[in-house]
């Protein structure tokens, strides 16, 4: 069987449907952000990793070695706060070509420690080797919680307000703004070649971003949202599910569902959406919801709390209210601006999936 036949979610369920948990210290294995290990000392202990490779999650044709850094532990450490916990220590490992140098890997190491340093997170090891096939980077992050403050995915309940944080498809269409500008480079360069010129001679190339900062900045520079944990555990308010959303808002959502046992029903006019988002989205004639929908890498935080802590959660700076948890027969619903229902489908990030 091939792996594209399952996809990436299959292929986990496949690989550890059937893993027994032997140690009284692993309180949870695979399915969540986090791992959770609890030691004597009280508080548990969460650990997360990611990995991401050259021509897959990034593109060295546009992507900052110093943003690439940054970026790569700002993917960690949102994990973590997407348990409700708080980032200790990290371990860093790259395997890479001859073609780097070592001020590439000091441009590297300089945004990846500008994050750390941002949320109190000790670099503590890693490994570096060598690659045939471009930069690998693989990134563990070890953080803590109070045992009754972890916030699975799987807590959340019949009339539970989901809320998300900042705004979203925002990465997204970074990231298309990103591709089009190369396109464009791309092809005058080929043009170039084709009338025997070198491609030194040409006069620099000056992408067109001019109004497009915001969504260059949430793509290349994402933000882990630390302060929106600190103001939940501020006002007083334990989430019953949350994730961060990495792969899209509807993926994300059929996550907490499908854990949580619950539907759902979201509204489109709720959906946070910031005004180049939707500026770009109208440029490049594309449906900006699609966008907030599926379009990922926005690394805010969606979470659910009980109904009675609505006008509590509401008066959180950067939360906003999108709509609130039903029976699981009733599905996943996202309610139009019209007023029509469509089903909510996970089609975000799913990178082992077969494409149709």
């Amino acid at each position: 069987m091939e792996i594209a036949e399952l996809g990436e979610f299959g292929l986990i369920h496949r690989l550890t449907d059937t893993i027994e948990i032997k140690n009284a210290e692993t309180r949870k294995g695979v399915g969540d952000d986090c791992a959770v290990l609890e030691y004597p000392s009280g508080r548990q202990v969460l650990v997360t990793t990611d990995m991401l490779m050259e021509g897959v999650h990034f593109d060295l044709q546009y992507v900052p070695l110093k943003h690439l850094g940054y970026k790569s532990a700002i993917v960690n450490l949102s994990d973590i706060y997407a348990m409700n916990g708080r980032p200790r220590q990290m371990t860093v490992s790259l395997a890479l070509s001859k073609r780097f140098t070592v001020e590439d890997l000091e441009s590297f190491y300089e945004g990846l420690r500008l994050a750390c340093e941002m949320h109190g997170c000790d670099i503590v090891g890693g490994d570096t080797t060598s690659s045939l096939t471009g930069l690998a980077i693989s990134i563990t992050c070890i953080g803590d919680a109070a045992p009754d403050k972890v916030v699975y995915r799987n807590g959340a309940r019949e009339t539970d307000l989901i809320c998300v944080s900042g705004n979203l498809g925002a990465a997204y269409m970074g990231l298309q703004l990103l591709e089009r500008e190369k396109t464009v480079y791309n092809e005058q360069v080929r043009e170039a070649l084709q009338r025997g010129e070198k491609v030194e001679q040409l006069p620099p190339f000056e992408p067109d971003f001019s109004g497009r900062e915001y969504l260059l900045e949430r793509q290349l520079k994402p933000e882990a949202r630390k302060d929106i944990i600190e103001a939940l555990a501020a006002a007083d308010i334990l989430p019953t599910a949350m994730m961060d959303i990495s792969d899209g808002l509807s993926s994300e959502l059929l996550h907490i569902c499908s854990q949580s046992h619950t539907g759902c029903r979201i509204f489109e006019e709720r959906l946070p959406l910031d005004y180049q988002t939707a500026v770009m989205a109208e440029e490049l004639n594309m449906n900006v919801t699609t966008c907030a929908l599926n379009g990922g890498e926005d690394y805010e935080l969606l979470f659910t709390v009980p109904l009675t802590l609505h006008d509590r959660v509401s008066a959180i700076p950067g939360v906003k209210v999108i709509g609130h948890m039903t029976k699981p027969e009733l599905g996943l619903q996202l309610v139009c601006r019209d007023g029509v229902e469509m089903e909510l489908k996970a089609q975000g990030w799913n990178p082992l999936k077969a494409k149709s």
